[in-house]
């Protein structure tokens, strides 16, 4: 069955084909992108522009047809924090439809920790023990952890690179004070999340997933991605640390010369990284797996799921929406 995973973020429209097949792991076929930074385009109401709704209706009636030429039945289209939290979401949302005919679903944060969970799970498999999952976005942070395919505590903290970047580091490069400040106030936004996470156990195995944990490891010396999704990559605090010294001098335009930067990325990887840091910090966490499934497989594995009938009740396979023992979204 070939699928289409249509994911509206903060940055960018990314869309997946994938061929996915019972007692298989979803085989990518293609990937597009395009790059509209949605959360830039806002107002001072909090809503999405008329020009960035109309850049995003076109990108995604673009996106619909690439699916259908490539012979998708069926595309599975959603949204995160830029849409989410936007003002005007309803009526950005009802003219992505009249312009497009796809109908976004908005996915709530803790439902992308959840998905994304699942994704790490079903990479590691069982052997993998306890599982603490960190996923840094545009305009969130994702965490979970748990020992199912569930996880017992799932939150999503505004805390995205995206955001951070816009709130905190308007200057290129940043300054050194501005990065102290920001780090200083990272520690104490991540105190009462840590302890929520680790008030189940600590993990057995600690992941990153997301573009940002991917290049901040590939900076720190790991695999690239021409090796392959197989190539074990890590990320550690020292190394971290080192990298932090070294992108915070530099502006946005060289750090996009960087290998495994995106152009698209640059400007927020200096907050993206300080994030990841403050997470480790808080977690007492010394080295991350990068683990290349994220939201997306997890959206297509809980699709498969769902169409060979797994019980909703077993194995943590709940449909999205219905609350989970302990979740979490920041105000």
């Amino acid at each position: 069955m070939r699928l289409g995973v249509l994911d509206v973020g903060s940055n960018t429209v990314h869309l997946l084909v994938v061929d996915a097949h019972r007692g298989a792991h979803p085989m990518p076929m293609s990937s597009t992108k395009a790059t509209l930074r949605l959360s830039e385009n806002m107002d001072d109401a909090g809503c999405i522009t008329p020009e960035g709704a109309l850049k995003l209706t076109h990108a995604i009636a673009e996106f619909a047809g690439i699916a259908r030429t490539s012979g998708c039945v069926e595309l599975m289209p959603f949204a995160t924090s830029a849409l989410r939290e936007a003002a005007n979401s309803d009526d950005v949302l009802a003219q992505v439809r009249a312009g497009s005919g796809v109908d976004l679903r908005v996915l709530a944060g803790v439902d992308e920790a959840r998905l994304t969970f699942l994704a790490t799970r079903r990479w590691y498999g069982w052997s993998a023990g306890r599982i603490l999952n960190l996923d840094i976005g545009g305009g969130s942070l994702e965490m979970s952890n748990g020992c199912d395919e569930e996880p017992e505590v799932a939150l999503s903290l505004q805390l995205g690179a995206g955001r951070l970047t816009r709130d905190w580091l308007q200057e290129d490069p940043p300054g050194k004070r501005r990065v102290a400040v920001l780090r200083d106030w990272l520690d104490a936004e991540l105190v009462v999340p840590a302890k929520q996470l680790l008030a189940v156990g600590r993990p057995d195995r600690a992941v990153g997933t997301s573009k940002t944990f991917r290049s901040l490891a590939r900076l720190t010396g790991s695999a690239p991605s021409s090796a392959g999704p197989r190539a074990q990559r890590t990320l550690t605090s020292s190394g971290l640390r080192q990298v932090i010294a070294f992108i915070s001098r530099m502006t946005a335009a060289d750090r996009a010369e960087l290998e495994g930067v995106s152009s698209d990325r640059s400007q927020q990887l200096v907050a993206g990284a300080l994030v990841a840091e403050a997470s480790m910090r808080a977690l007492s966490l010394d080295t991350l797996e990068i683990c290349p499934w994220a939201l997306r497989e997890g959206l297509i594995l809980r699709k498969l799921d769902t169409d060979l009938g797994t019980d909703p009740g077993a194995g943590g396979t709940r449909p999205i929406g219905v609350p989970g023992p302990t979740e979490a979204v920041s105000p």
